[in-house]
């Protein structure tokens, strides 16, 4: 997503334009025990925190969000084993938990429950936390890492650990990053993918099980527009919206019907029509252009969310809907609904799940406690020049925005909970405009009026039945 800097979650990414003027555009993301979510740039987290990975300056677990008030201006963010990452407007990258192989990049070894800033590192536009080693795009296109290189996942033709930023060697034209636990992996603007780090299951997908610590081509692998990673495999999500996947099967997570291994990356069947993806440690997640949600690998502790604990090497429906951001934890899943509420199943016994117990699984989706992805301080109008009215509002099947003065060539322009452009009506003139739900899912929207490209008003507007 992108204005003037990109938005990218880690796990899953999403190429859509990002509401310039409102400030609540979300994300969320979590790490092998703990979870992570930005709301109105402010972080809340939850969840495991015995080496300070919350960056709100204590090492105390929390089975509810709580803020992190040191954080400020944080606009996407990831989870590592005991380590978080956050990425700033401003271009800089903040990191806070566990450092002993340096994957907090401050140029020090020592773990830390504030955020350090990440040495020398500017104008980045993408984060990705691997187990204990770190990724970050830049706006010029290139990759810089930090952190455990003991498999070559820096990528930077070494395996010395670094504890201050290192180019990633021979890539350039990135678009897109990813990480597995000890691997990397990146897709260029032309589609391809490539990767580096720990082969030992086939992950990096070149046909071999060597490790690499500078990026190769994957074999065969074409039109790409995301990556992610897990313990020992990867995805790739095509711009046909199928999924492709390599490295280990043992418990399914290749999703391709069989439980074998494989070094060159096979599709993962009965899915189609997917604009995001995750991974978790050992299992995948899909997001479908119906906003419906889907599973496979391995189900321990109910990460799939089917309601039982059988692994499935096929993709299996979740039971939650209008679903438009997914992440995935070490085992424990999470999706945000267009309502702006968070719903998570999965492993809990950190109390990573946020509903306020640090035990007892949940092999279907609950809803997170005491968040909502919408700020609470969201005005109901920003910068307005045209006072307007809304009504209904909330409304069902169509509204009437009404305005105090005639449009001669006004745009409306209608945004989704997570600042994705949803609905756009140009050449409206007059002062009123109806708008009908149509296909649109119950949810929380703001519109934003433009007159001859300067923006009038902006305002909330709920949907519901």
């Amino acid at each position: 997503m992108k204005t003037k800097r990109y938005l990218l979650i880690l796990f899953c990414t999403v190429a859509n334009g990002i509401l310039p003027t409102i400030t609540f555009a979300q994300s969320i993301a979590a790490g092998a025990s703990h979870t992570l979510a930005v709301c109105d740039y402010q972080v809340q987290v939850w969840g495991f925190n015995l080496y300070g990975q919350f960056g709100n300056g204590t090492n105390t677990d929390s089975y509810l969000p709580i803020s992190a008030p040191l954080l400020t201006n944080v606009i996407s963010l990831d989870g590592g084993s005991n380590f978080s990452l956050f990425l700033k407007n401003d271009g800089t990258v903040w990191a806070s938990g566990s450092n002993i192989f340096g994957q907090l990049g401050d140029g020090t070894n020592t773990d830390s429950n504030i955020p350090a800033q990440v040495s020398s590192l500017t104008n980045a536009i993408a984060i990705a936390a691997g187990w204990e080693h770190s990724i970050a795009l830049k706006n010029d296109s290139t990759v810089w890492t930090w952190g455990n290189n003991g498999y070559g996942q820096l990528g930077n033709g070494s395996n010395t650990d670094s504890n201050v930023p290192v180019q990633v060697v021979g890539l350039s034209g990135i678009r897109a990053i990813g990480k597995g636990r000890h691997h990397s992996l990146a897709v260029k603007s032309d589609g391809t993918v490539w990767a580096w780090g720990w082969n030992g299951n086939g992950q990096l997908g070149d046909g071999t099980l060597i490790d690499s610590n500078v990026p190769l081509q994957v074999t065969g692998l074409t039109n790409v527009k995301a990556v992610a990673g897990g313990d020992g495999h990867s995805y790739a999500l095509k711009n046909d919206g199928t999924i492709w996947a390599s490295g280990l099967n043992a418990h399914g997570q290749l999703g391709d019907g069989t439980n074998n291994w494989s070094t060159t990356f096979v599709q993962v069947i009965n899915l189609s029509g997917i604009n995001a993806i995750a991974s978790g440690r050992l299992h995948g997640m899909a997001l479908k252009n119906d906003s419906t949600v889907w599973t496979w690998g391995i189900n321990s502790y109910g990460q799939l969310g089917n309601g039982n604990t059988n692994n499935s090497n096929t993709p299996l429906q979740v039971p939650i809907t209008d679903v438009i951001k997914i992440t995935v934890g070490g085992e424990h899943s999470i999706a945000l609904k267009n309502s702006g509420t968070l719903w998570s199943w999965g492993l809990n016994g950190n109390g990573q799940l946020g509903n306020g117990t640090g035990a007892n699984n949940y092999t279907t989706p609950i809803q997170t406690t005491g968040i909502s992805c919408l700020s609470t301080a969201t005005p109901e109008k920003v910068n307005a020049i045209v006072e307007t009215t809304i009504y209904p509002n909330p409304f069902s099947e169509e509204t009437t925005i009404t305005a105090t003065t005639y449009f001669t060539n006004a745009t409306l322009i209608l945004y989704n909970v997570v600042g994705e452009k949803v609905k756009t009506i140009a050449a409206i003139t007059g002062n009123t405009i109806v708008l009908k739900k149509g296909n649109l899912p119950n949810g929380i929207y703001v519109i934003q009026l433009l007159e001859n490209s300067k923006i009038i008003t902006t305002k909330k507007l709920i949907i519901s039945n």
